[in-house]
């Protein structure tokens, strides 16, 4: 994926996936930039690693530096509890293992009530509204697409936390292939290239 701040190219999100059996890893890296005039004016570095067994969640774990500031999220599904054990710079505690980390790529994110940072551990309650049909040109290729609107269910957050983003699924395969929200600027991630 591109990422893009006001239509201008600042850096990219990477998804590896990595298959044996049934067992599936997620390897994830996003780098990007704000330069204004030669100056850094916003670095964003993080790297990430999703587990799962047999089409179930096992662990995550992730390490971010925005800035200056380290922020990091382990996440593991504990069998014994029959539920999730988040250790976050944001939350440290148990949770349903009905949530789900908020990587947009996992389109079974529009059923949740409720996303977990991939960054912090925040357990963010979600309102997801499907917005319709929509074609949608990325690169030389028109995609046939599902648009979804996911909001923040608690309305007195700061804006600094508040999510309003949209996504864009192919509408067959169910491929995250873009999203867009507007946060100091107009963000959007575009699908580069998969296989």
């Amino acid at each position: 994926y591109e990422l893009f701040r006001n239509n201008t190219p600042i850096g990219y999100h990477k998804y590896e996936f990595k298959r044996n059996g049934k067992n599936v890893l997620i390897d994830s890296e996003v780098s990007f930039k704000i330069t204004k005039l030669g100056i850094d004016l916003y670095k964003y570095f993080a790297k990430s690693e999703e587990n799962y067994e047999d089409g179930n969640f096992i662990s995550y774990s992730s390490k971010t530096k925005q800035n200056k500031k380290n922020r990091y999220v382990n996440i593991i599904f504990d069998p014994n509890k029959d539920n999730l054990i988040i250790d976050g710079s944001s939350y440290k505690g148990e949770a349903s293992k009905d949530l789900i980390v908020g990587t947009w790529w996992n389109h079974e994110i529009i059923k949740k009530e409720a996303q977990i940072s991939g960054i912090s551990g925040r357990i963010i309650k979600q309102t997801v509204n499907f917005i319709g049909k929509e074609e949608v040109k990325i690169g030389d290729k028109i995609y046939k697409t599902l648009r979804f609107n996911f909001k923040s269910s608690y309305k007195n957050l700061p804006d600094s936390k508040k999510l309003n983003t949209d996504i864009w699924y192919e509408e067959n395969t169910y491929l995250w292939l873009k999203a867009a929200f507007d946060k100091t600027g107009y963000w959007e991630y575009r699908l580069k290239e998969f296989d």
